[in-house]
């Protein structure tokens, strides 16, 4: 594993494509989190899409706009967390401005500081370490402070990675109540990566 590594952020224009292709450009990227402790980082290999107002799974779903999504409503390359049970979750918003729309980032394959990430876990064990959205902010040290910011430049930002080889696509996980918007092929991974969640 390399760990001398220059990391170059992704420029605003990268988060402008549109969100499903969004979605797909980002397996292969690197997510990273600079903190006191040290930089943390792992290659994306599972996302999912939500395409706000016309999707019954977004939060922005017919335009809901509360002080959570506001975020959502600005220019696309800004992060989007939101805490779901004990749990933050960590989004890069896309889509135009007031058309809502955002990229759950659900795994990532961890790649420098692994023992810090495995001290935040309270975990040895690698495969479970990241393989889940919830898993991936708390090795990463992603908390709702982050909320707001660009994704673009530090302390959390979107690098260059790897180029995956295939990348295969399924419904989306945990919106069963969400009517059709449950069964969009919406959720995209790195195919036969073992951090993938499920």
């Amino acid at each position: 594993m390399k760990t001398d590594i220059t990391y170059k952020p992704l420029g605003v224009e990268f988060f402008q494509q549109p969100t499903i292709k969004l979605a797909q450009s980002l397996l292969g990227s690197l997510l990273v989190k600079i903190t006191d402790d040290g930089i943390a980082s792992g290659y994306i290999v599972e996302t999912e899409a939500y395409k706000g107002p016309e999707d019954r799974a977004a939060h922005s779903f017919g335009n809901r706009r509360t002080k959570r999504t506001e975020i959502m409503f600005g220019e696309p390359g800004y992060i989007y967390t939101y805490q779901m049970h004990t749990h933050c979750l960590v989004n890069v918003v896309s889509g135009d401005v007031d058309k809502p729309e955002a990229v759950l980032i659900r795994a990532v394959e961890p790649l420098t500081s692994i023992e810090l990430m495995q001290k935040r876990r309270g975990m040895n064990d690698l495969k479970n370490l990241t393989n889940g959205p919830g898993k991936l902010t708390k090795a990463l040290g992603i908390s709702m402070e982050d909320y707001g910011n660009s994704i673009i430049k530090p302390p959390l930002f979107i690098a260059e990675g790897l180029k995956p080889e295939l990348i295969s696509s399924g419904p989306r996980i945990g919106i069963d109540n969400s009517g059709e918007a449950k069964d969009y092929p919406w959720r995209f991974w790195i195919s036969g990566n073992k951090y993938v969640s499920r």
